[in-house]
C-alpha cells in the first residue's frame, strides 16, 4: 500500500492527471497518480483529437495560414467567456508548443488533411476542421483554420493510443500509480488540503476478469447504458472485497477525475432539455471528484452546461439537406459543428429535428460512403440506410408520416431552394459547397431528435465543474478565496470549452489545465514560485 508525502498527488489520471503529473515529475516533483480504473479516462475512450493551431508544424505542412491571433478570434465565438481573454490568448499562445510537447512524450500526428466536410476523418487523415471554422457565422471573424490534430492510430484508436503514450511517459519519469483505487476523503488541517484517504485493491487480490470487464463495462456505457451499470455493479462488488485502507499526505493535491453525466441524480438536476443524451465517459465520470472538491468548500459553476452530438455528417452531401424542428421551421445551417447544431436544437426547439433530402441527395451521400467514412460509422449508416429513414412520393407525403404540418415544411423547403436558384446562396449561410436544391422526389428523413436510442444515440457529457483561479488551477470557495493545496483540472472544472464544445477543445483543455498545475508545482519544487503561486500551495 502506497503511503507517505508527495509534492503532488493527482485523482484521475486521465488527460489532464497524466499532463501535471509530467510537468511536476520533470522538475523533480514526486507524484502520486491515483485512479480509479486503469487510467485514461473517457480520453482514452475519445478518438484522440487534440485542438490546436496558431502554426503548428503540421498545419504549416498542410499549407494552412493560421496564428495565435486568428485562433483566438475564433475561439472566442465558441468559449463565450467561460474563461477569461487573458487566459484564452494564453491557451492559444502554448498551443502549438502543446503539439510539440506531446511529441516529446510519444504521441504522433501528421498533417494529411482531410478533403471533405466530416465529423471524423478516415485513417487516410490527421488533420481537419474539428469544429465551426468555415460555417456561417464563424467564418466571418476568423480565417478558417483545420485544427483537429488526430493521434495516429487505427479507428477509434487514436484516444487510447495517446493516452497510453503518456502514461508511459509519466511513469518513466517516476510517477507513482495506484490503479483501482477511490479518494473518500480529503485531508484538510487549518484549512489547508494536505492529503487524501483512499480505498485500494491491489490487481492481485481481484478476479482475473476483472479487467476484461472494466473494459465492456467502459464500452457499454456509452453504447447501452443498462448494461453498461450492471457489468460496472459487478466490478464494484468485486473491488469493495478487495479494497483496503491507505493514506497519502501532499503539498498539492489535483482534482481532474472528469464530470458526472454517470451520476442519475446530478443529471436530472443539471440537465435539463439534454436529459436524454447517452452517457459518453466512464463510470468514473458520477460526479465523486467534484463533490470531494465541495467538501473542502469549493464552488462549482456552468454546471448546467452539456453537450451532444448530433452530426448529420459523413457522407457530406447529408448537409445538402435541411433539417427541420417539429413545427417544420428550420433549426440552423446544417454544416455547424453536430454539438453546435445539437445545441440549437436541443435548447431552442425542443431536442427535435429531422433532416430531408432529395432523391439526388440521398444517392449522393450513399456514393460517398466508401470513401468518406470509418467502420464504426458504418453502422450507423446502415441503420439509417435501412429502417432508420422514412420516405415519402412528394414533401406532402414525408411531412404526414412525420407528423410534421405541411404547409410550414413546405414553406421552409421553398424558401432555401429559392435562396439557392435566385444565386442568393442559402438563407441561413450555409456553405455554397454544401448547398443543393431538395426538389427532386421521392424525398428522405433522418429523424435527428436527442434521445436515448440504442440505434441512432446522441452521445454527450458535462461541461462545468469547480471553479477555479485560472492562474494556477487553485479550486475557489463561493467568495472567491483559493482553497491552499487543492487544485482541479480537466472535466472536474470550470475550462475553456465549459460553454461550447467542438472536437478536440476538451482534450486540449485537459492538457493545458494539467501542465498549468503540473509547473506551479515544479516552480515550488524549483523554488521559483510565486507569492500568489505559493499561496495556492
Amino acid at each position: 500500500m502506497t503511503s507517505g508525502t508527495f509534492d503532488l498527488i493527482v485523482v484521475g489520471f486521465g488527460a489532464a492527471g497524466v499532463a501535471a503529473a509530467i510537468e511536476a515529475a520533470d522538475a523533480g516533483a514526486t507524484v502520486l497518480a491515483i485512479d480509479r480504473g486503469f487510467g485514461g479516462g473517457a480520453t482514452a475512450l475519445s478518438g484522440g483529437i487534440v485542438y490546436a493551431g496558431g502554426g503548428t508544424r503540421y498545419q504549416k505542412a498542410a499549407g494552412v495560414d493560421d496564428d495565435p491571433g486568428n485562433m483566438f478570434r475564433y475561439l472566442t465565438q465558441e468559449v463565450r467567456g467561460a474563461v477569461s481573454d487573458d487566459t484564452l490568448r494564453r491557451f492559444c499562445d502554448e498551443s502549438a508548443e502543446t503539439i510539440s510537447w506531446l511529441e516529446r512524450q510519444g504521441a504522433s500526428f501528421q498533417a494529411s488533411l482531410a478533403p471533405f466536410k466530416t465529423s471524423y476523418p478516415t485513417d487516410r487523415h490527421y488533420l481537419y476542421y474539428s469544429g465551426n471554422e468555415k460555417a456561417h457565422p464563424y467564418k466571418k471573424h476568423a480565417r478558417p483554420a483545420p485544427r483537429g490534430h488526430r493521434q495516429i492510430a487505427k479507428g477509434l484508436g487514436s484516444g487510447k493510443v495517446l493516452y497510453s503514450r503518456l502514461k508511459a511517459s509519466a511513469l518513466k519519469k517516476g510517477v507513482v500509480f495506484l490503479p483501482h483505487t477511490t479518494v473518500d476523503e480529503l485531508i484538510v488541517e487549518d484549512g489547508t488540503v494536505v492529503g487524501v484517504r483512499y480505498r485500494s485493491a491491489d490487481e492481485r487480490n481481484l478476479p482475473a476478469s476483472y479487467a476484461r470487464r472494466s473494459v465492456l463495462a467502459a464500452k457499454a456505457g456509452n453504447w447501452a447504458p443498462a448494461i453498461g451499470e450492471r457489468v460496472a455493479a459487478t466490478l464494484h462488488r468485486d473491488w469493495e472485497g478487495a479494497a483496503r485502507p491507505g493514506e497519502a499526505r501532499g503539498h498539492a493535491v489535483l482534482l481532474s477525475g472528469g464530470g458526472f453525466v454517470h451520476n442519475p441524480e446530478w443529471m436530472k438536476k443539471w440537465s435539463g432539455p439534454y436529459r436524454d443524451i447517452s452517457p459518453l465517459g466512464t463510470a468514473a465520470d458520477d460526479g465523486g471528484v467534484i463533490s470531494l472538491g465541495l467538501t473542502a468548500g469549493g464552488a462549482t459553476d456552468h454546471m448546467d452546461r452539456m453537450t451532444a452530438w448530433r452530426f448529420i455528417n459523413p457522407p457530406s452531401a447529408m448537409a445538402e439537406g435541411v433539417v427541420v424542428d417539429g413545427a417544420g421551421q428550420r433549426i440552423a445551417n446544417e454544416d455547424l459543428y453536430g454539438a453546435t447544431f445539437a445545441d440549437h436544437m436541443v435548447r431552442e426547439h425542443d431536442a427535435r429535428g429531422y433532416l430531408i433530402l432529395d432523391s439526388k441527395q440521398w444517392r449522393k451521400a450513399r456514393r460517398q460512403i466508401r470513401t468518406q467514412t470509418n467502420s464504426f460509422q458504418l453502422l450507423q449508416l446502415l441503420y439509417l440506410y435501412t429502417i432508420g429513414h422514412r420516405k415519402g412520393r412528394d414533401l406532402s407525403a414525408l411531412a404526414r408520416k412525420l407528423d410534421l404540418p405541411v404547409n410550414a415544411t413546405a414553406a421552409t423547403i421553398t424558401a432555401y431552394n429559392s435562396g439557392i436558384l435566385s444565386g442568393a446562396g442559402d438563407p441561413a449561410g450555409k456553405a455554397p459547397e454544401l448547398s443543393s436544391t431538395v426538389m427532386s422526389g421521392p424525398f428522405f428523413a433522418v429523424d435527428l431528435s436527442v434521445k436515448n436510442s440504442p440505434f441512432y444515440p446522441a452521445p454527450g457529457l458535462t461541461l462545468g465543474g469547480l471553479k477555479v483561479d485560472e492562474q494556477s488551477g487553485g479550486v475557489l470557495t463561493e467568495s472567491g478565496q483559493v482553497i491552499p493545496g487543492l487544485f482541479a483540472a480537466g472535466r472536474s472544472a470550470v475550462g475553456v470549452c465549459s460553454v461550447g464544445y467542438i472536437s478536440g477543445l476538451s482534450i486540449a483543455d485537459c492538457f493545458f489545465s494539467g501542465r498549468r498545475v503540473g509547473r506551479i508545482v515544479a516552480r515550488a519544487v524549483e523554488g521559483t514560485a510565486d507569492p500568489a503561486e505559493s499561496a495556492a500551495l
